[in-house]
């Protein structure tokens, strides 16, 4: 008997007992709509809240739920590579809990897997819409970070690299997450530019983003994550990945 999985969707999770049953609804209606085989993983972050129960709860409205409970906060990146390599699915999805992207966006994601390994969700290309209602500060930021991101991390052609909303062929998700090191928001950085130095090939696809205002990216959030991507250079320069020996480099 196959028990091969076509996608697997990880949702990290960090205090979200308000948001993640409604997200999760929304996930499942999609994907009990589909005709393939999936799993839904959510990796509670050493949540203080009710998140855990929560998602317990749901189980009995969600198919193919599954909880990870981690009891210490640890950072968004490392549960997300732990989702990541927890999934069986050929392809493996990581998507934020507030849903601000929603899972419909996967219709267009599937015939860029053709000539693709990796398919992002970008608010910087042609065709995406946006609804932001966070403070002019972090709109300004978030615009500028970008550029120093692409120039920094080596991955220019890359127009957004921190949507929460990325899709890994089964191969690269288990070739590229083993060497993420960044545990926090930088991680999204890291796994990109790992990805490009070991030749995968990645497409950005416009995405429909609502940014709410209770997004929990705060001005220390963007200060940790430029010292992150400074540790992402370090690491690239001194071969700390061991990429040098990978076939593609």
């Amino acid at each position: 008997m196959d028990n091969k999985i076509h996608l697997s969707v990880i949702i990290p999770a960090y205090n979200e007992e308000k948001r993640i049953a409604a997200t999760l609804l929304d996930i499942d209606r999609y994907l009990s709509q589909q005709e393939y085989s999936y799993e839904i993983i959510v990796v509670s972050d050493g949540s203080k809240d009710n998140t855990a129960n929560v998602v317990e709860n749901t189980k009995q409205l969600v198919k193919n739920l599954k909880l990870i409970d981690n009891k210490e906060n640890h950072g968004k990146g490392l549960v997300t590579k732990q989702g990541m390599l927890e999934a069986r699915g050929e392809y493996r999805l990581f998507m934020d809990a507030d849903n601000s992207t929603k899972i419909d966006h996967l219709d267009k994601f599937w015939s860029e897997f053709k000539d693709n390994d990796i398919v992002i969700g970008s608010i910087e290309v042609k065709g995406a819409k946006i609804d932001e209602q966070s403070a002019w500060y972090r709109r300004w930021l978030g615009s500028f970070s970008k550029y120093i991101i692409r120039i920094i991390a080596g991955i220019w052609e890359i127009h957004d690299s921190q949507r929460g909303f990325k899709c890994f062929s089964e191969i690269a998700a288990e070739k590229i997450f083993p060497k993420q090191t960044i545990l926090h928001w930088g991680f999204d950085i890291e796994i990109l530019a790992l990805a490009k130095r070991m030749g995968f090939k990645i497409k950005e696809v416009p995405v429909d983003w609502h940014n709410p205002q209770e997004s929990k990216v705060t001005l220390k959030s963007y200060i940790r994550t430029f010292m992150e991507l400074l540790k992402i250079k370090w690491n690239l320069i001194t071969d700390k990945y061991e990429l040098k020996k990978h076939e593609n480099i």
